[in-house]
Order: C-alpha cells, then sequence, then structure tokens
C-alpha cells in the first residue's frame, strides 16, 4: 500500500461550529495558518438555538459582529419562566456584569454557516465533508489522518490540534478521554413549529423556560425565531417517559398540554416538522488537554440545556484557547492547565451550581421568588445571560453557599 499524502498545517481544528469557526478566525487574525476539517456539508440541523448574550462578546472579537446583525435573526433581551400562573423574566441589559446584553435567537444551520462563512472570508480554509479517522500525538508533532467524501485518505502534520467537535467528540474518542457526566440521564424531545402565537402576553424577545406544574424536574423551552417560526422542547428523566405515547410528537403534545401557558400561547400553532429525539447528551472527559492538543466545547463537556450555556461555553473555550495557542505558537512557555483548564473549569463549574439547583428546585425558589432584592437579580441576570466567569458577581465566586443561602432566604420568604 502506497504511503499516504502528507500535508503540513501550523494549526488543525476539528469542526466547523461555532467554537470552531471562532477559534479559528481568532488564530487566522493573529497570523496563524489554520485549517478546519468538518465532517459534515453545512448548512446542517443543531440544537441550543437561544444564544446568551456573552456570546457576542467572541462574535465580535472574531470580526463577525456585523455579519449577524445584519443576519435578520431575531433579537433576544433576555429569559423569562412559567410555573402554573407564576411567571418571571430577567433582562440581560440589567445585569451586574458590563458587556453585552441583547442578543439573538438563532436557527443554528443558518448561524454556523454565516460564522463558519465570515472565518473563510477572513482566509480560515474549511474542508467540508472530511472525517479525521485516526490521530497520533506520541511523536515530536501530532498528526492526524482524514477520509474524503470519496474515500480517499491523506494525512495531515500539524503543531497543534484544536477539537471543536462538539457531540462528536473525535479526539475524547479517539484517545480514550470520556468520562462519566455525573448528571443523571435526561431526554429532550423537540420541535420546530409555525408557532401563530397572538397572546399579548408573549415576549417574542426572549426565551420562555417553563416549569412543569407537578414535576418540577420535567422543563419546557419555546425559543422564538424572527420567521414567525418557534423552537419547542422537553427535557426529562426517562421515568418521566414511562407511559405516554412512543411516537414523539404525541408524546411532546401531551407534556404541552399538562403546562397551561404552553396550551394557551401555542393554541394556534401550526406542527408541521416531525419530533426529535436526543438523550444521553451529558458528557465529560478525563481532561481538557495534552501534548499538542485542547479540547473545545462540548467536544470537553456538555451539562444541561436549561440554561442554553453550550454555545457559550463553546465559544469561550475558544477564545481562551486561541489566546494561550498563540502564545505558545510564538515560543512562549505556556501552562494550558493554569491557563486554560482550570479558568474555563471556574465558569463551566459555575453553571453546573445553576443546574444542579434547577433539577434539586433550590434554583427554581430563587427565580420565581416575587420579592427578589433588584441588585441580585441583576447579579443572577448576569450569570443567566452568560457571565460566569465574572468574580466579581458573588454569585459567581461563591456559587454553592449563595445559592444556597438565597434559596434558603427565598423559601422562609415564600412561607411567611
Amino acid at each position: 500500500m502506497a504511503p499516504l499524502e502528507t500535508q503540513h498545517r501550523e494549526v488543525v481544528i476539528i469542526g466547523a461550529g461555532p467554537s470552531g469557526a471562532i477559534a479559528g478566525a481568532l488564530l487566522k487574525r493573529q497570523g496563524h495558518d489554520v485549517l478546519i476539517v468538518e465532517r459534515q456539508r453545512f448548512p446542517r440541523f443543531s440544537i441550543g438555538e437561544s444564544l446568551l448574550s456573552h456570546c457576542l462578546d467572541f462574535i465580535e472579537e472574531a470580526g463577525m459582529l456585523e455579519a449577524v446583525r445584519a443576519a435578520g435573526f431575531q433579537t433576544k433581551h433576555g429569559a423569562a419562566f412559567g410555573w402554573g400562573e407564576r411567571y418571571t423574566e430577567f433582562d440581560f441589559r440589567d445585569k451586574f456584569t458590563a458587556g453585552h446584553g441583547s442578543t439573538y435567537q438563532v436557527q443554528r444551520a443558518d448561524f454556523d454557516k454565516l460564522l463558519a462563512d465570515q472565518a473563510e472570508l477572513q482566509g480560515v480554509e474549511i474542508r467540508y465533508e472530511e472525517e479525521v479517522t485516526a490521530v497520533d500525538f506520541t511523536g515530536a508533532q501530532p498528526w492526524l489522518q482524514i477520509r474524503r467524501a470519496d474515500g480517499s485518505e491523506y494525512r495531515v502534520d500539524a503543531a497543534f490540534v484544536l477539537d471543536a467537535s462538539g457531540y462528536g467528540r473525535v479526539l475524547p474518542q479517539l484517545l480514550d478521554l470520556e468520562a462519566p457526566s455525573g448528571f443523571p440521564v435526561r431526554r429532550a424531545i423537540f420541535t420546530h413549529i409555525e408557532d401563530r402565537i397572538d397572546d399579548p402576553r408573549f415576549d417574542r424577545e426572549k426565551i420562555l423556560i417553563t416549569t412543569h406544574p407537578e414535576l418540577r424536574d420535567v422543563w419546557y423551552w419555546t425559543i422564538p425565531f424572527s420567521n414567525g417560526r418557534c423552537s419547542l422542547g422537553v427535557v426529562a428523566s426517562a421515568e418521566r417517559y414511562e407511559g405516554r405515547p412512543v411516537n414523539l410528537d404525541a408524546c411532546l403534545r401531551e407534556f404541552v398540554q399538562e403546562a397551561p401557558n404552553l396550551r394557551r400561547i401555542l393554541a394556534n400553532a401550526e406542527w408541521d416538522t416531525p419530533a426529535r429525539l436526543i438523550g444521553g447528551y451529558s458528557a465529560n472527559v478525563k481532561s481538557l488537554h495534552g501534548p499538542g492538543f485542547a479540547l473545545l466545547g462540548n467536544a470537553a463537556e456538555f451539562l444541561d440545556p436549561v440554561f442554553s450555556s453550550g454555545v457559550t461555553i463553546a465559544m469561550r473555550s475558544a477564545h481562551m484557547a486561541a489566546a494561550v495557542l498563540h502564545r505558545q505558537l510564538s515560543g512562549e512557555t505556556v501552562d494550558w492547565e493554569r491557563e486554560f483548564a482550570a479558568p474555563l473549569k471556574r465558569g463551566v463549574d459555575t453553571f453546573r451550581t445553576y443546574v444542579e439547583g434547577w433539577y434539586d428546585c433550590s434554583f427554581q425558589d430563587v427565580i420565581y421568588y416575587e420579592h427578589a432584592q433588584p441588585e441580585i437579580r441583576r447579579m443572577i441576570s448576569s450569570i443567566l445571560a452568560g457571565y460566569a466567569w465574572d468574580e466579581k458577581n458573588p454569585y459567581v465566586a461563591e456559587p454553592k453557599r449563595r445559592l444556597r443561602v438565597l434559596a434558603e432566604l427565598c423559601a422562609a420568604g415564600a412561607d411567611a
């Protein structure tokens, strides 16, 4: 067998999704040679459609904000929460941390292609329908074996590899880096509908998160788009699906009928897209980096969709990795654990605290508390807007202790 054609590149990024496109653009803007290898052909469907405000900081840094603003996506100013007859909302423009307030709700097929196209316009090479089949990081220089759509293969030697493959988790699988998540296995059933919402109380400029009236560990997302459609989903543990219709559309409709606010606002909806199921999506890894590589976004860890943190963590990891890698490629000695993994994990662990608090209901008690102090609401709003790395915010600096105390105060106040 003839040896594979070998190419030489400075940085190879696996995956052209948000973290890959942002990392590629940031590195290219600093003068580096970047190749992105993407298994699929864009546009392609993905969930994670409600961006947090912090995302725009990285989009702006990557030189893509003007294009995103011109694309006609649905403006998003915050998050609304409904539980039975209770309703509360957080406006991301009124928050503790400086930074973008308004953001967007996007159909990811269009959004991800826009970011990838913007990276290409800046000089990043993207090869679609090419799959990484083998890697080796034991030698002086990493190499990857890549299969093209026609079945032919070639090898790329690189100075460094960033894995932005998302749920594909290429390097965690090839390098045996997978680790248990620690979160219970939950499933999401979701679809896109023509929503036809005419309820004046519904705010299209906010994501609506609905708590099931009786089963507080079951929740729904309603994400309006600018074209009169919305993304609709329900998240529940496996046992909550027992005894329900096997048909995904029927199952989702049954759940929706059990939530009074959704039953009302979606009364006229046209259910025109078959529902999908995703389960066991929470994931973790043994390490975020190794000799010659680092993991970005969902390729490293995915918590839960409840606060739409996935794309924010992906972009934050791209921003941080690109900064460390630029210094390394420029000849500096860097410490990936201290400068990338540890600080990234601090923000992820902040999100984790509030996700766990959502499911044990302590954070729900805070969210739905009717007499919260405005300054505390602004601190919580910052976290919901994605600013989970701002340790000047007490609810970021000491998330577990602060949330516990706050939840106790809210419970006491509700009982008073």
